[in-house]
């Protein structure tokens, strides 16, 4: 504090203050030395945009004003350089005025016996005052001057800068010598300084305008936003008032005296200002309604507290005389009074990084008075503040107390004992004076204390329990083979001291079966994973019998200490021990369980065979396009879960895995014979003709009288005429949605399942974190089920539905005569009854599917379709505008398939394309030069017949000898005749 009043002389001298009247930042920053920040205001926002440093300045008005009318001696300024320059002695004239001078300017008396300090429990600081720092080698350190008066003190601490002291002292002067007798309560200060201050009485127009517009935000709040009489909404003042305030915002309000604007402000002010709720006061409310008064007062407040250190003043006493001076402007009474200075307390104790013990006991003590005076009042305003107040300091308390282990431990728990205090004593006041639901029981039916306490062991240990879990499985290694449960069993044992010697002394003090709350819910801990390592043994190991020994002990530790805990209680601790079941495994439960888990899944594989066999695969049997028997069979299986729920038994959470696991087999088995019988799409991909060479020169390759014998002309099968195919185009659709159905539904039967577990462990939160109910069979038979389905339904569209289109029409004969339109007019009615039926999430997929199919149909036509085709370099063309319309139909201008999709799946026809355009010269170089470097033996003179392996690329030799084969021209001929001597029939 001494170093801010240096800093604040210093800018004083300068007469270089900050535009909101404080010190500057160099001097501003005088905060404590902790890390720890501030709690949030528990106070309502104030709805106008006024800053700490705005509330503050208004707040030191406030109290200035306030002392100054209050004091026995006239008003009179002196300004603050004069009055208090350093090393400069009084004059007789100042001395004199000094003298006359009203309560702010007492001189200030020691404060070794401060009377409010020893009521609060704080030491006085006084001793300390001038003791070297540490490090300093025991040296004092060099005499800082204090301030001399107690409003110089004021001032500091509120950071408010000389030069903005004395204009607001000024400001009083000039307004007492205008209103002679008038208190400060019965004036609206905002308005009154705005009357009194141009522009020329700050150094620089920024100061004042940011003076301006914080006294006509305090008027807007005050008399608009907060005010002590509700407002009616057609008081033409309030109007006037948020006009005028509106306009000022924007455009510069005129100040003085003799301003016609100030006057229209003070007629709407002091309207507003003198209403009254019993229309007798004479006061002016414009800064007692809540929580304007709050956050003022707030300001006030945080004066009690060293700037430097954080600490309570030592003047405290002289501090609190001046501040209950404001209480009759700003509305304030004792209760909320206790109830500002208990939470600044706390606030405080917080910033100190929780180190700062008095001023917890300071905070502990003073909401003490909370309590007392919560339960003689009932006004809604202080109870909302104080429910808001309350509810934030038992915030921060539970926050630490529901897992204290982490908090506390030797090196501070001497905090513990008033963060529990102040803790409980916030929620028996919430819970006891205003909460309805406590009022309308009995109160002895509600030990407020001894509940929060337990919950608060309760969460504590079970924390503590969880990190001991994950301890105990690092400390097992190679070097270290005992089992994880033995190794926990040991550290539970060890916190169950600690717990015991540390924390349960304390903790007695609001609940005398500490210790023994304590260890059955480590009891509880140990035991539910003991339950889960019994469920899986086969054999008895030295390892199991380890565990067991380790158990054993753990637990008569744990009941020896509730036992001792509990001897004095009232039924001789029988209802801790009732809370700590022995440790045994119950076999025979669980053997009859697994029995009735497998009887029900046997049941529901048997259900999967009969219902199939009866499954038409309708499409219109319900509005979704999927089959009922998928329905029924995801209905079968929750009932069958809720059945396993319903079980009397205490271990579902070990047992679930099994079931899980059978009904994921069932699933599985469902969708497997749901995709079986639909093929492959190898089962439609048709055998390739024998390797033919064209007839140069002829267009039609064959009589109308002659039928090639290889060729089978089959009828259109596409998606409106297949009937009740069981395998026709609608039909595998309802497959594929009724596999994406399931899928679906899996998640939701995880969400059920970890539904039903917390219901049946209530008590285990988390329980659902270490059981696998995970259906990975089912997922990955309905992925690879939609997968599979899709290719098949894909190629059986392609080569079946649609062969006659690509066989007997293709590029037969003519090329010119025959090209793409006819294909592309019979797909439209197939990607039509696909996207009409298939399920969202995997309709392009199947589009996809059957895009590849047809790519690969196209390309099988140019490469394998037999001796009815032959094509010239120029029909290269005509096959190239033929696939880019075949791709632009699921483009679909932009609302099909992806195009990156598109080219992706095109792009081994469009490195295809390229050989149709190439001379039969190049082509048959380009395949003897393959040849040679795919096969050691061959020369250009002896060439081996390549392969056909299916995979097509430009690079690959039997892909250019196919082009060969197909190419009309003179060249091409000889050069297979001579070569492989292909004939020119099958």
């Amino acid at each position: 504090m001494a170093r801010l009043f240096r800093e604040s002389r210093r800018d004083s001298s300068s007469h270089s203050s900050s535009s909101n009247g404080f010190l500057p930042p160099a001097a501003a920053a005088a905060v404590s030395s902790t890390s720890s920040p501030a709690l949030p205001s528990p106070f309502p926002d104030l709805g106008v945009q006024l800053s700490a440093s705005d509330l503050r300045e208004a707040a030191y008005e406030v109290l200035v004003a306030a002392s100054r009318t209050t004091g026995g001696k006239p008003l009179t300024y002196i300004p603050q350089g004069a009055a208090s320059g350093a090393g400069a002695p009084p004059s007789p004239a100042s001395s004199a005025s000094s003298a006359s001078s009203a309560s702010l300017q007492r001189s200030l008396t020691s404060a070794a016996a401060s009377k409010m300090k020893k009521a609060l429990g704080l030491r006085s600081s006084a001793s300390t005052k001038g003791v070297g720092s540490p490090g300093s080698g025991g040296k004092a350190a060099a005499p800082t001057r204090r301030p001399a008066t107690v409003g110089e003190l004021m001032r500091v601490q509120m950071r408010v800068s000389e030069p903005a002291d004395a204009r607001i002292r000024r400001g009083l002067l000039r307004i007492a010598a205008s209103q002679l007798g008038r208190r400060a309560e019965s004036m609206v200060l905002p308005l009154e300084f705005l009357q009194q201050f141009k522009a020329s009485d700050f150094p620089d127009p920024q100061e004042y305008e940011a003076w301006r517009t914080r006294n006509l935000k305090l008027l807007e709040a005050g008399l608009l936003l907060h005010p002590l009489v509700p407002l009616n909404k057609s008081d033409s003042s309030a109007q006037r008032l948020r006009q005028i305030i509106r306009g000022a915002y924007d455009r510069p309000l005129e100040t003085g005296r003799n301003s016609e604007s100030l006057q229209s402000l003070r007629t709407s002010v002091m309207s507003l200002a003198g209403r009254s709720h019993d229309g007798t006061s004479d006061g002016c409310h414009w800064a007692d309604g809540f929580p304007l008064n709050l956050h003022l007062y707030q300001m006030l407040v945080e004066a009690c507290f060293d700037n430097d250190e954080g600490t309570v003043v030592d003047e405290i006493d002289e501090v609190m005389e001046l501040l209950k001076k404001t209480w009759v402007i700003l509305g304030i009474n004792e209760m909320l009074h206790n109830l500002c200075f208990t939470w600044a307390l706390f606030n405080h104790f917080v910033m100190s990084g929780q180190v700062d013990i008095e001023l917890l006991s300071a905070a502990e003590n003073q909401l003490a008075e909370v309590a007392k005076d919560a339960k003689t009042t009932k006004d809604p305003n202080y109870c909302k503040v104080l429910s808001s107040t309350l509810s934030s300091i038992m915030g921060w308390t539970e926050k630490r107390l529901l897992a204290y282990h982490e908090t506390f431990n030797t090196s501070n728990i001497e905090s513990m004992q008033g963060i529990v205090s102040i803790g409980v004593s916030a929620a028996k006041v919430l819970v006891e004076d205003i909460s309805h639901e406590y009022r309308r029981r009995r109160k002895e039916e509600t030990d407020v204390a001894r509940t929060r306490v337990e919950t608060y062991i309760r969460s504590s240990l079970r924390t503590a329990f969880a990190l001991r879990m994950e301890e105990a499985d690092s400390k097992r290694s190679s070097r270290n083979p005992t089992p994880v449960l033995s190794i926990l069993a040991k550290d539970i044992g060890d916190l169950a001291l600690k717990e015991k010697n540390l924390y349960s002394p304390i903790l007695k003090t609001w609940h005398p079966l500490a210790s023994g709350v304590a260890v059955a819910t480590l009891h509880s801990c140990y035991g539910n994973e003991l339950k889960q390592f019994v469920a899986g043994l086969t054999e008895l190991t030295p390892d199991t019998v380890q565990v067991l020994k380790s158990a054993d002990k753990l637990e008569q530790d744990l009941v020896n200490i509730a036992v001792e805990d509990s001897v004095d209680s009232d039924d001789g601790g029988k209802s801790l021990i009732r809370e700590m079941p022995p440790y045994e495994a119950e076999n025979a439960i669980a053997n009859l369980v697994k029995v009735w888990i497998k009887e029900r899944v046997d049941r529901l594989k048997g259900w999967v065979d009969r219902n199939l066999k009866q499954e038409t695969w309708n499409p219109g049997a319900n509005r979704e396009n999927f089959a009922p028997s998928s329905v029924e069979m995801l209905r079968v299986i929750g009932e069958t879960l809720d059945a396993f729920f319903e079980l009397p038994i205490p271990m579902h959470p070990i047992l679930l895995p099994d079931l899980t696991a059978g009904l994921d087999r069932s699933l599985q088995l469902y969708v497997s014979k749901a995709k079986s019988g639909c093929g492959t799409r190898n089962s439609f991909m048709p055998q390739l003709p024998p390797l033919t060479r064209c007839e140069v020169g002829s267009k039609l390759l064959f009589k109308k009288k002659e039928k090639p014998q290889n060729l089978q002309v089959r009828a259109s099968q596409n998606g409106t005429t297949n009937g009740n195919d069981p395998l026709g185009l609608p039909q595998l659709c309802v497959r594929l949605n009724s596999l994406q159905y399931i899928r679906g539904e899996l998640e939701n039967l995880e969400k059920k399942i970890k539904t039903c577990l917390r219901n049946v462990e209530s008590a285990q939160a988390d329980i659902t974190d270490g059981v696998d109910i995970k259906f990975e069979l089912c997922q990955a038979a309905c992925l690879e089920g939609i997968q599979q389905i899709c290719e098949t339904t894909a190629y059986k569209v392609t080569f079946y539905d649609l062969g006659h289109v690509l066989w007997d029409t293709l590029y037969v004969g003519d090329t010119a005569a025959n090209r793409v339109e006819v294909l592309l007019r019979e797909l439209d009615p197939v990607l039509e009854t696909i996207s009409g039926t298939v399920h969202n999430k995997v309709r392009n997929r199947a589009i996809t599917a059957l895009m590849k199919a047809t790519f690969d149909g196209f390309l099988l036509v140019l490469l394998a379709g037999g001796p009815l085709r032959a094509f010239t370099r120029q029909d290269s063309q005509i096959i190239e505008d033929d696939f880019r319309a075949l791709r632009d139909l699921y483009l679909a201008d932009g609302d099909g398939l992806p195009e990156e999709l598109v080219d992706k799946a095109s792009s081994q026809v469009k490195n295809v394309l390229p050989l149709f355009r190439a001379d039969s010269e190049s082509l048959i170089e380009r395949f003897k030069r393959m040849m040679v470097e795919s096969n050691r033996s061959a020369s250009k003179n002896r060439l081996p017949l390549p392969p056909t392996t299916g995979h097509w690329s430009p690079n690959e030799p039997n892909t250019v000898l196919r082009v060969l084969c197909y190419r009309s021209d003179e060249t091409a001929t000889r050069f297979l005749k001579k070569t492989y001597n292909l004939p020119k029939k099958i």
